[in-house]
């Protein structure tokens, strides 16, 4: 699918001279360059090549050498939708056993790719597919063929009971952990409700826990003969590879492999409702929330399209009808969206909206059933259904810049492929996008409120022959010689105002990413009102004196810009990335956003509200709360770093804000001699630097000193604390245990960080494998390494089941005593993270987006591109006594503050009864009982 670029010369020039014109006519120049910019659709092609096996595996190939990378993306034609009833969560716990070992590979699959430097890496499982991707250097595509081949066609002599057992128990801890966050029962209950008994929807993908206690292992392997075979699949290899190459490795390692029997599937049941069907579910959630939910098209319809792109105009972020009537006008709800499920059996459209505290949720209904209504009578605006058009458009030119991953180039061929048998399916939808008007919409809308029906076709399968066994299946391949990273050079200029500008050109895509990096952050709050840089810089958005919040909103995606400000520890930032047919009002709006933000109470009011129910969340989410707590034990009352991890403050400081609190933030600290300006693109200096210095020309630094952060030292806890906080009726544990560490601008940072990373920093990590693999007590455990620029902290996280609370906590003691103690880090250990770290770092900066946020991090470290380069030979030179004398130096197992969130009925005594330390009961916000 191409798009024309249609914004002519004269639309610019409005552009460029509208700040030489008068209110009125700025704003009607700027409101016509917006209506041109939104057909100013990019010029995109994905190109492929595609061949069958003879025994029906189908293969899709696509070139791009902008890295010596390769994705490898095996999708098989098989999910949940595929099980039956008594069977459910099959489809799932089968993808966590394809990572377990083959019959000529039996131990872990993430071992090699770690080794190789693989990114991207995953495997998932829907309604409809499983999938298994990996992005690997160049000379690694044999070794990944070699695995994935050897898992298609060689697998079940490795799945034993006890791998099973073993991955059962993971997978119920996954499902135990996804119930025990707020409305984490919701989509199961949904399914069974609003399909019929049987349909293939009607069940959750991860299953029942009573299915998944009764599959046995004749089971599994039966579902791999049925739907594992090379004619169920297919493979995507995106990046540094050519069509002649794909084909002959891919004889070589899946040639041999069979067919597979034949499959009879369905291809729809769309399961339309009639009337009207209530529930109500109690649970431990933080505010009523409200689903609302239809039955509709399948996925590759015309009628799916359209009910995409209304769902985005109802629905779909601040500028969608439902946000600015529940949330920003009538303020009852704290947030309102909705999306299009779409499933190759059927679509559902969903409609989401939370409660202010005293709102019925009758209420909020029925303004959704109004909003509704009218646009289903009237249709969309024009200027909405552009805006929804661009914004979908623009979305899919930046997912396709990846070759892999979720939305990357692999992952749209390979879809297009499964679902619809056309690897190029995604033109088709796209064109229907653009076509679409208001009256398609309505018809959609309007064809939905009617009964659908189920048809099935039944046709012949093939017949398929395997070919000879080509690859040698004894040993796996030997990964070739990895290329040398070469990032781009970064070009160094200073503007007129003195604002620092570091550029690297990176010119595969129309697009151009900027971060404007401030040196404040939440510790900049320090002795102020905690809160105020997040609060501050996420008001950046809401208003200036020339757009108000919604018009601001509108602008940014009719041009299909991303802009955001955002704060976080150490730093705040203003993140821009636009195309850059676009990039001249892009950087208008950003300019504007700098220096005229107008702080209106009434949006300071409408943001407190929905900011404080941000808070409510955090105290209702484990992870979260407990984040918000470990600070301020770990550093004191007295100290920058004290406040919530999330930086959304407490209750009592966001109520206390005043517009004059924001106002200050932003002269104090958003100042260019405090700041530094990192772009990432397809642009160059010549074409930037005037851009820059035409729109920053007002924003000069005031006569005032600037402000510095202040900053106290910190003693490290000797003795052990536990402090315990009470959900009841939880499913699981949620543990973390930390302490202060070293910052990241220490000269040993790549040890400290080695270090971390075989503890717990990795699926092969010490307590991963401890917790997840052999015990099967948690979905994942891990540690990490928080490095901030003052004084950093290492934590130690594992979400476990409630009867294995105590069970946990010691095994992760030991694990932790071991390290430091009699069982340090050996020379496997350590050659394996080497070989991982630096094997991935030539498809590490395949995205601006990741070169952008390296290079923001090196530059604040005070390094340069060579340092960044370098950060393989630094890895590299590492001796194991380095990882062991770093891991005496860091870790302090009898100096941990333990936080444990849970049901204290049920595991109070068990942690007490473990004398880790002095024990203490907190209440929500982090106050003793």
């Amino acid at each position: 699918m191409r798009f024309t670029k249609t914004l002519t010369a004269v639309a610019v020039a409005t552009v460029l001279l509208a700040g030489c014109q008068t209110t009125a006519e700025t704003q009607n120049n700027r409101q016509q360059a917006v209506a041109a910019a939104q057909q100013n659709l990019p010029d995109l092609d994905i190109a492929y090549e595609s061949f069958t096996l003879d025994n029906g595996l189908r293969v899709v190939v696509h070139t791009d050498r902008k890295a010596p990378i390769v994705a490898v993306n095996v999708w098989y034609a098989v999910g949940s939708k595929d099980e039956k009833q008594g069977q459910t969560g099959f489809a799932h716990l089968f993808e966590h056993l394809m990572f377990n070992g083959t019959e000529n590979y039996d131990d872990e699959y993430f071992g090699p790719f770690e080794r190789a430097g693989a990114t991207d890496m995953n495997g998932t499982t829907n309604n409809d597919r499983t999938n298994y991707f990996q992005n690997v250097p160049t000379p690694a595509l044999d070794m990944a063929l070699w695995m994935e081949s050897d898992r298609m066609g060689h697998l079940l002599g490795a799945v034993t009971q006890e791998k099973l057992d073993e991955q059962r128990g993971v997978v119920q801890n996954e499902k135990r952990q996804g119930e025990a966050q707020p409305y984490g029962k919701v989509f199961g209950f949904l399914a069974e409700q609003t399909f019929p008994q049987g349909h293939p929807y009607s069940w959750s993908v991860i299953g029942s826990m009573e299915d998944l206690n009764a599959a046995s292992l004749e089971d599994v392997h039966q579902w791999f003969n049925d739907y594992y075979g090379a004619a169920n699949a297919v493979v995507v290899l995106a990046g540094d590879i050519d069509v002649a190459t794909a084909k002959e490795k891919m004889e070589e390692f899946f040639g041999h492999i069979p067919a597979g029997k034949p499959l009879q599937k369905l291809e729809s049941w769309v399961a339309k409702r009639e009337g009207i069907k209530r529930a109500t579910m109690e649970d431990n959630v933080p505010a009523a929330r409200l689903y609302k939910v239809w039955n509709t098209a399948e996925m590759g319809t015309d009628d799916s399209e359209y009910l995409s792109l209304m769902v985005d105009i109802l629905a779909g972020g601040k500028n969608s009808r439902l946000y600015q009537r529940l949330v920003y006008d009538e303020q009852i709800a704290s947030m309102a969206s909705g999306f299009n499920y779409e499933r190759l059996l059927a679509g559902q459209i969903m409609l989401i909206a939370d409660a202010k505290p005293g709102v019925e949720l009758a209420k909020i209904e029925a303004i959704i059933d109004e909003e509704l209504n009218k646009l289903m009578t009237e249709g969309p605006t024009a200027e909405e259904l552009a805006r929804v058009k661009f914004s979908q458009v623009a979305g899919f030119v930046r997912g396709a810049e990846r070759i892999g991953g979720f939305g990357g180039k692999s992952d749209i061929l390979a879809a297009g492929e499964v679902y619809h048998g056309n690897p190029g399916a995604f033109e088709k939808s796209l064109a229907t996008i653009q076509a679409a008007t208001a009256a398609d919409i309505q018809g959609a809308m309007q064809r939905w409120l009617t009964d659908g029906a189920f048809v099935l076709n039944v046709v012949p399968q093939p017949r398929y022959t395997p070919g000879a066994q080509i690859a040698d299946r004894s040993k796996l391949p030997e990964v070739g010689e990895l290329p040398e990273l070469d990032l781009p050079e970064l070009n160094t200029f200073t503007l007129s105002n003195g604002l620092e500008v570091a550029l690297a050109e990176r010119h595969d895509i129309p697009t151009v990413q900027m971060s404007l990096i401030f040196d404040s952050g939440y510790a900049s709050d320090f002795g102020n009102k905690v809160g105020t840089a997040s609060f501050a810089m996420s008001m950046m958005r809401e208003g200036t004196s020339n757009r108000d919040a919604l018009e601001f909103s509108r602008q940014l995606e009719s041009l299909g810009t991303s802009l955001y400000a955002s704060a976080s520890l150490d730093t705040s930032r203003i993140s821009m990335d636009a195309l850059t047919s676009n990039l001249a009002p892009s950087l208008d709006m950003f300019a504007d956003m700098l220096l005229n933000p107008t702080f209106a109470q009434d949006e300071i009011d409408r943001k407190r509200s929905n900011w404080l129910e941000t808070i409510k969340r955090e105290k209702a989410q484990p992870n979260s709360q407990a984040l918000r707590i470990m600070p301020s034990l770990l550093f004191g009352d007295n100290h920058a770093y004290s406040q919530p991890l999330t930086g959304s403050g407490t209750e009592q400081s966001i109520n206390s804000l005043t517009r004059d609190d924001l106002v200050a933030h932003h002269s104090t600290w958003l100042r260019p001699d405090n700041a530094r300006l990192v772009i990432v693109g397809a642009t160059t200096e010549a074409e930037i630097k005037p851009l820059l210095e035409q729109y920053l020309a007002a924003w000069q630094a005031p006569a005032t000193a600037k402000p510095t952060k202040q900053f106290s030292d910190v003693a490290p806890q000797s003795v052990n604390r536990v402090f315990l906080i009470d959900q009841p009726g939880t499913p699981q544990s949620t543990i973390f245990a930390g302490h202060v560490a070293p910052s990241d601008k220490v000269d040993n940072a790549e040890a400290i960080d080695v270090m971390n990373t075989i503890i717990g920093g990795s699926f092969t990590s010490r307590l991963n494998m401890n917790l997840r693999e052999d015990k099967g007590w948690s979905y994942g455990a891990r540690s990490s390494w928080i490095g901030n620029n003052e004084a950093g902290m290492f934590l130690a996280i594992a979400p476990v089941q409630t009867d294995k609370t105590k069970e946990s906590i010691q095994e992760i003691v030991k694990e932790l005593k071991q390290y430091e103690g009699d069982k340090p880090a050996t020379a496997e250990e350590l050659a394996k993270v080497k070989a991982n770290k630096t094997a991935k770092l030539p498809g590490a900066y395949e995205t601006k987006g990741a070169l952008l946020g390296s290079i923001v991090s090196t530059l604040e470290k005070g390094k340069d591109m060579q340092w960044l380069e370098n950060y393989g030979e630094r890895v590299n030179s590492l001796e194991v006594n380095n990882i062991r004398q770093v891991a005496k130096d860091v870790i302090r197992p009898e100096g941990l503050t333990w936080v444990i969130v849970g049901d204290l009925s049920k595991i109070e005594a068990d942690v007490r009864a473990l004398n880790l330390g002095e024990v203490t009961k907190l209440d929500a916000d982090g106050n003793p009982l």
